[in-house]
């Protein structure tokens, strides 16, 4: 843990490159036991891999995760080029707006960091994946998002892993969620890296038209 604290404030001065954040926001409920958690573990090493077969990705990308089961920050915000992918373990159940609202307070944490230190950003991303339903209330969450996109405060994606509850999904994102086909992590996440790195090459402020999530979304 004192290795993944220590990378939590970057060093700003050495590397004043524009920063495109992301929030992995995972299920780790007890419904991810086996395969699934495995699997899962091993799309974030693919994460971490194909992130750092980019230069300007490697300094640009940032990375942190948040668990749910229960609600933990499991990595701050990192560069690509410092991030270690922790190995997550099933437990508990699935609170899922509590954990949407940590999401959320660690962007504007971040953002605000950036402000301070002179720091341009791209909109950031706030990456949901579950294969269940909320344990816990998630209608201020819903409402958090729907404001937080609006404002073009960050964006909001949704994966849904079977046993997904896609209806409060739908309520949850503005964008339509994404089923996962099977159990394709991999393909997921190195389709995340690829659309990461395509906005870290463009001008803060622009929209990058993401390619089409072929290969692991269920049809």
């Amino acid at each position: 843990m004192s290795e993944q604290v220590s990378f939590e404030t970057n060093d700003f001065a050495s590397n004043p490159e524009p920063r495109c954040p992301c929030v992995l926001l995972l299920d780790v409920s007890g419904s991810m036991s086996g395969e699934p958690i495995n699997q899962l573990n091993a799309g974030l090493s693919t994460f971490r891999d194909e992130l750092a077969a980019d230069a300007l990705a490697m300094k640009r990308v940032e990375v942190a995760i948040a668990t749910f089961g229960p609600t933990k920050v499991e990595a701050p915000f990192t560069t690509a080029s410092a991030f270690e992918p922790p190995t997550l373990a099933p437990q508990g159940d699935t609170p899922m707006g509590g954990a949407v609202m940590q999401a959320i307070d660690l962007v504007r944490e971040r953002k605000n960091e950036y402000r301070a230190n002179g720091i341009s950003y791209y909109r950031p991303w706030i990456f949901l994946i579950t294969d269940g339903a909320p344990t816990d209330a998630w209608d201020g969450a819903a409402a958090a998002v729907r404001e937080g996109e609006a404002a073009k405060a960050f964006a909001f994606f949704a994966i849904g892993v079977r046993g997904a509850n896609m209806d409060v999904l739908r309520q949850i994102s503005v964008r339509e969620p994404l089923a996962l086909d099977a159990l394709k992590f991999r393909q997921l996440f190195s389709w995340l890296s690829s659309s990461l790195r395509s906005v870290s090459r463009s001008t803060p402020g622009t929209d990058v038209p993401l390619t089409s999530p072929r290969g692991w979304a269920a049809v």
